[in-house]
Parts: C-alpha cells; structure tokens; sequence
C-alpha cells in the first residue's frame, strides 16, 4: 500500500514540474490592461531549437516542437554563433483584456538571410506567414524597415503562439525577441536616425578631408587611413541593414557577402595604415612580418570566398579571427614603441583603445554579460566613433609634424642656400681672380709686344692673340654679370664721359674684327652727339660690343652696319639711337621673343658653329632694361638682322663741363714712390711693364700682405697697390693692419688703390669698408692706372 502511495507521490511530481516548465505562467506571456509595457522582451518565454540542415514544415514543427529538444534563451540578445543551421524559436501570447493590442516584434540581425514568422491562432488554430531576411528582395519583406521587423496585432481575449525560422550562410545569428509599442517604436527609430546620422556624417566628413590631404601631401598614411574609414563605414552600414536596404534591394551575391568583404578590406586598412603611421617596418622587422604575413592571409581568404562557395562556412569565424590578429599586432607594435621609447601619438593610443573598448562591450552583451540596451547594442559603433575621432586628431598631429617637418626643411634649405650662395660668390670671386689674372698678363704684354715689334707676322699673332683674350675676357665677364643679374647685385655707376670719343674706340675695334673675318664694316654716326654726358659708360660699352660681336660673329659674308643716330629731348637729355644691322644667318619669327632669354641660342645646330654662352643678348637686355630704354629686333632668316637700342642720357651742360685728361703723352710721377703687393710673378711683371717707362716714380714689389708691412718699416711710399688674395696675409687684412697704424702712425692715411682681377659687386663693397681709396679690375691700363695714382698723390 505504502509503496503504491509513493509511485503515485512521484506520478504527482513529475506532472507538477511539466506544470512549471510548460504552463502558460513560463511559455506564455499574459498582457495586463493595468500594465500595458512600451517594450517587452520576451526572451524569458521563448525557447528555440536547432535543426541542422533539416528544412521542416511548419505544421511538422507546431506538431512536434516539443520533441525537437527546445531550449529557453538566457539573455535578451542570445548569440547563437557562427553558422548555417536551421532554427525554430517559439512563444506564446495572450490578451485577457478588452483591448485591441498593436506591437512590433524586432528580432534576428538585421543581415540575417532568412526570418520567417508563422502566428498561430490559439483558437482557430489559423496560420498566418511573415517573413524578412537580406537573402530576398527588399520589395518582399512583410514590413518596410532596414531591420527584422514584424507588425503584430492581438485581438481581446486572444492567444498567439509565434514561431520563428531563422536561417544564415554561416554569420552570426542573434536572437532578440522584442515587442515595441507604436510610440515606443517610432522615437526609437528616430534616435537611431539621429545617432547613425551623425555617425555616418562623422565618417564620410573625416573619409573625405583626408581624401584630400592624400592628393593634397601624397602621404600613403592618409591614403590607407582615408580608405580605413570609408570601409569601417561601409561594414557598419551593412551591419545596420541600410547596404541592403538603399545600395543593392535587390539582393544577390554582394548583398550577402557585403558584410565579410567591407570587414576584411577595413581590418586589412586600419593594420596597414597603423603600421605605417607607427613606421613598424623601420623599428620592428617580426611585427613588420607578421603583418604581411595575416594580409596574405586576408587575401587568400579573399579568394575562397570568391572562388570556393563552400569555404563560406568558415569565412565568417576567419574573418574576425583575422581581424583580431591585426588588432593584436597593433596593439603590440605601440607597446612595443612605449617599451623602446619611442614616440607615439597619445590620440592613435587613445583611438585604438577605444575601439577595443567599443567592441569588448559589444561582445559581452553577446554573451548576455551586460544588460542589454541601445547604447550595449551599439557599442561597437561608439567604440569607432570615438576612434574615428581620435585617429582624425592623430592624423591632425601628423599634418602638423608634417608642416613643422616642412618649416624645419625649408629652413635648412634656406641655410645650405645660404650657404651656397656664399659657396657661390667665393667661386666666383676665385673664378675672376684665377682667370682675369693671367688675362691681365697676356693682354698687356701682347699690348707691349705689338708696340715694340715691327714684323707684320708678328703684329697679325699678337692681335689674334689679344681678340682671343678679349673674347675669353667677354666671356668671364658675362658669366659674372649673369651672377650678378641673378642675385640683383647688379649696379650702374653714373660718371661723366665723352660718348663720341667711346663710340668711335667701339667702331674701331669692331672695324678689325670685320675686317679678319673678311666683312666689309659701315659705320655712321650723327653730328648732334653731344661732348659730354652722365651714364655706365662701361656697360654702354659692354652693351655695343656685345651686339657687334654677335653681328660680326653670325655673320659669314656681305656687311655689317653701325648707325649712330641722337636726338636732344626735353629736360637736357640726348637720346642715342644705336643700329646694327648685318647680313648674316638671321633668326627665325619663332625664336625672336625668346633670344634674350637666358643660354638661348639661336639655333641648337649652330652652337659648336658659332659657339658661345648665350648670355650675351639675355645681359644686353637686362642693361638697356636698368637704363630705361628699349631694344628691338627684327630678322629674316637667311637675309639678316638688324638691332635698334635706344638709350637716353643727361647732357653736362658747357658751363659744368669737367675737365677730362686727355691721354697723357708723359708719364712722370714727380719723384713719387709705389709700393704693389702682388703674389703673383706674372702681375708684377705686368706693372713692370707698365711702369718702366714712367718717369721719376720708384716701385717697390712686395709678395704679401706680411711683406707689406715689413715694407713700411724702411720704406716711405706715397701710394699702395694693393692685390686682395694673397696667401699669408691677404689684401684685406693687410688694408685693415694699416689703417690700423700697424705700419706706423704716419703712414695709416696712405692711399691705396685695389687692383684686383674679382670684379664681384661684394668685393667692391668690402674694399670701400676697409678703408681703401680706389677700385681697378685687372687686365689694368697704362692710362687707367697712370690716371687713379696721379689723382691720389
């Protein structure tokens, strides 16, 4: 008796606990018209099973659900795992109340490719069919909205059993169960609006500036760190059902695939660009390794998705595992860049910090370890924004070290262009001295020789000799003019001269030149010139002589003219008009603009023909331009050239005339005495030259500026001539030791006069701030040199 009262006992219990866990009190959710909840979840009364690869019927699962082994979810947000499997989730409703209830179920991700949702009538035992999914046409969907909703509506004094088939190519399925009401379900879908816009605004902005930045500094970090966000955007618009919804309705293989390749392609950007802002590769050659080692992988993988359908499976888990391995190797690059010191942007820092932070939370709300909400659910998003941001403030950070980098460079530029403007100057100040020096000795012993010698061979050499010195010298002096021109140093000097005296010295040399090339040379020249005008004669000269060489030198047979006109214009000035014409190669229309253009030639074949610089008409330009006047040119090829220079010049009035010394016919220095500090024996054979038939002047030669002043010590002398660079003591320091009074007190005001071969506007300067009295350019004059010492002593 007793044991047939224990089996009952135990009958009792097990249809007790039946009771507990199939009662409508846990598989049933009842509405209370005193509790009508906005939102409801309803995973405490939901159970869901999964089927594998079986594609059951309905009618077959409301049959036979218990039977299928259903499990009750854990969270709100159960996640069901990578996977491709068939799953049936069921619920129960009830209205007891007189009111007609209108809810939204939201449920499954919104990339989840099939939700279908079957309400049975608890009564009538009607089946009605709801179905969403990214794996059809979005036209098809039971209801209008990115995400896996369904429209309910609960009639009074009603139940509905609800149950779900839910189907993905191996993505993560997750399985919320939520009812909205219709209030609560349009502000959601507002705030959601508002938040993702200002998301995806965040991103398209920072995508697009840096876009920019990439064309703009050609900097591969803003390239990959551009393209980062624009897929990071791009996997986050897939993820949120908004790719399917407005980019591809239609569906098909993108569609379903959208999510894994914008993932991939935005973790391989974000290591790449991450291992290049970092400069891994030059501070760590394994991270460097490892991380082309997991974008092969990414590639590789790339092409079984492509290539392999049924790799699909495992792509998805691959994926983030893949994704994981480039977060680990970032984060172990700044770790390891902390560790050896080395600099790293604190906001890169913070930025990846926060992305790890955003999807660990992310995470653990998968796994029901936080509560579910809106900010739980969307915490991969946060997590991205607030890196975004500050990957954009590290970016900010870069484009400054890159400007301060550019400042620093540009500074450096501007001191090694300094430095070779300085470096310039001294080769051309020693390029002057090494060249016109010995130029000084040829052109004035071939002057002495061609005086002295009476054999016409010889004389005919000498002068080929001293048109070849003339032509080297032309030459040296267009290449320092040409420096001078660049660096604006170039300056005219104003004196009084006789035009009619230089332009008949012009005519002269230019007639033998003519004359050894077998030209015949025409010259006229206006009787209104005046006696005496204010101007450069020097670059008067150098401008004449430039156009009559290039006359005379492109000039094979026939003539060359030189016609000298002027006009008296108003305010007491004289207008020269100087035309040379010829008959020579000439030039074509299309070079006429560009011939005073600097190391232009007329014609490249003709270069080794005629030879020279090409400076020439490019420095005749720039001296008529200094002196205000103008130059026109006009050529046939073929037939000729012809040049016309107009220059204006003041007229000295008679009154104000100054006496000009003629070419002194004696050269008498009255007993004075001439110390020249020369290093070289040539130049001090030069002055020998000129001086050995001076009358009544002692010269002294000293090799250096030390030997100089040793001078002084036994010597008097009236003047000094006095060469700039000498070894032991050079000109200038022994210029500044005498007007210092280290020659004696007496002699510290003794004139001395630069003769020099360096013709620099610099070296001008510095010989007037030291003290000296007058400038000479070697190769000197008899007359120039007579006329400097003679107005000083």
């Amino acid at each position: 008796m007793g044991q047939k009262m224990h089996k009952q006992f135990y009958i009792a219990l097990r249809l007790v606990l039946f009771m507990l866990f199939f009662s409508n009190t846990y598989s049933q959710y009842v509405f209370r018209s005193d509790m009508l909840t906005k939102d409801i979840s309803l995973h405490k009364y939901t159970t869901i099973t999964d089927v594998g690869q079986r594609n059951l019927d309905i009618k077959y699962v409301i049959n036979n659900y218990n039977t299928l082994n259903p499990k009750k979810l854990e969270t709100e947000n159960d996640d069901l795992g990578f996977t491709q499997s068939n799953f049936w989730a069921k619920t129960e409703l009830k209205n007891p109340t007189d009111l007609v209830l209108n809810y939204y179920l939201e449920t499954a991700r919104p990339i989840t490719d099939l939700v279908e949702l079957f309400i049975v009538d608890g009564v009538s035992g009607e089946i009605t069919k709801k179905v969403s999914g990214d794996n059809m046409d979005y036209s098809k969907r039971s209801f209008d909205n990115r995400k896996t909703i369904f429209k309910i509506e609960i009639t009074p004094r009603s139940s509905l059993k609800l149950f779900l088939h839910l189907k993905s190519d191996g993505e993560v399925i997750k399985m919320p169960v939520m009812l909205h009401s219709s209030e609560n379900f349009i502000k959601t879908i507002s705030n959601e609006q508002l938040v993702f816009g200002i998301f995806y605004g965040i991103l398209t902005t920072v995508s697009i500036i840096y876009f920019f930045f990439f064309f703009a500094l050609r900097t591969k970090t803003f390239l990959y760190y551009s393209l980062y966000v624009v897929f990071i955007g791009l996997m986050q618009f897939s993820l949120d059902g908004y790719f399917y919804e407005l980019i591809t309705p239609g569906g098909g293989w993108f569609s379903n695939h959208a999510v894994l390749f914008f993932a991939m392609m935005a973790g391989f950007l974000l290591g790449k660009y991450s291992e290049v802002f970092l400069n891994i590769k030059k501070h760590n050659k394994t991270i460097y390794f490892l991380f082309n080692v997991v974008y092969f992988l990414a590639f590789v993988l790339i092409l079984c998705i492509l290539f392999i359908p049924s790799a699909l499976a495992i792509s998805y888990p691959l994926a983030n595992v893949l994704g994981l391995l480039i977060l680990i190797l970032i984060i172990s690059s700044v770790f390891y860049l902390y560790y050896k010191k080395l600099a790293v942007d604190s906001f890169f820092t913070a930025g990846i910090l926060f992305l790890i932070l955003g999807f660990g939370i992310f995470i653990l709300n998968n796994f029901g370890q936080v509560p579910n909400s809106f900010l739980t659910q969307n915490s991969s998003k946060l997590g991205t924004g607030l890196e975004i941001i500050f990957l954009s403030l590290s970016m900010a950070n870069l484009i400054r070290n890159l400007k301060n980098e550019k400042n620093e460079l540009n500074r450096l530029a501007l001191v090694r262009s300094e430095e070779m403007n300085d470096l310039k100057s001294y080769f051309l100040s020693n390029i002057s001295h090494e060249l016109r020096t010995p130029l000084n000795a040829i052109m004035n012993m071939i002057d002495s020789i061609s005086v002295e010698v009476t054999d016409d061979k010889i004389r005919k050499n000498c002068q080929i000799i001293k048109y070849s010195s003339h032509s080297l010298l032309s030459s040296v002096n267009d290449i320092l003019d040409f420096s001078k021109i660049e660096k604006k140093e170039l300056k005219l000097e104003s004196v009084q001269f006789n035009p009619d005296e230089i332009l008949e010295n012009l005519k002269n040399n230019a007639v033998n030149r003519a004359k050894d090339q077998g030209l015949e040379f025409q010259f006229l020249k206006s009787d209104a010139i005046p006696n005496l005008v204010i101007g450069d004669v020097t670059r008067l000269v150098q401008v004449v002589n430039n156009v009559l060489n290039n006359a005379i030198k492109f000039t094979s047979k026939g003539f060359v003219k030189f016609d000298v006109d002027c006009k008296i214009k108003e305010n007491n000035r004289a207008s020269l008009k100087l035309t040379v014409s010829d008959s020579g190669v000439g030039i074509p229309q299309e070079k006429i603009n560009s011939i005073f253009d600097s190391f232009s030639q007329n014609s490249i074949d003709n270069k080794r023909k005629f030879g020279g610089l090409g400076l020439g008409l490019y420095i005749v330009k720039t001296l008529v331009d200094m002196q205000n006047g103008s130059i026109e040119l006009d050529s046939k090829v073929n037939e000729g050239t012809t040049c016309i220079i107009t220059l204006d010049f003041d007229i000295v009035p008679q009154q104000e005339k100054a006496e000009v010394l003629d070419k002194p016919t004696v050269y008498d220095l009255e007993g004075k005495s001439v110390l020249v500090v020369e290093d070289n024996p040539i130049n001090q054979m030069v002055v020998k030259m000129i001086t050995k038939k001076w009358l009544n002047t002692t010269v002294v030669y000293a090799n250096n500026g030390q030997e100089c002043l040793d001078a002084f010590k036994t010597n008097h002398f009236d003047i000094v001539l006095m060469d700039l660079q000498m070894p032991v003591m050079d000109g200038y320091e022994a210029t500044i030791a005498i007007r210092n009074g280290e020659a004696g007190a007496a002699n510290a005001s003794v004139p001395i006069i630069a003769v020099t071969a360096d013709v620099m506007e610099s070296t001008k300067l510095r010989v007037a701030e030291i003290g000296m009295n007058h400038y000479l350019s070697k190769p000197i004059k008899n007359d120039t040199l007579y006329r400097a010492i003679k107005k000083l002593v």
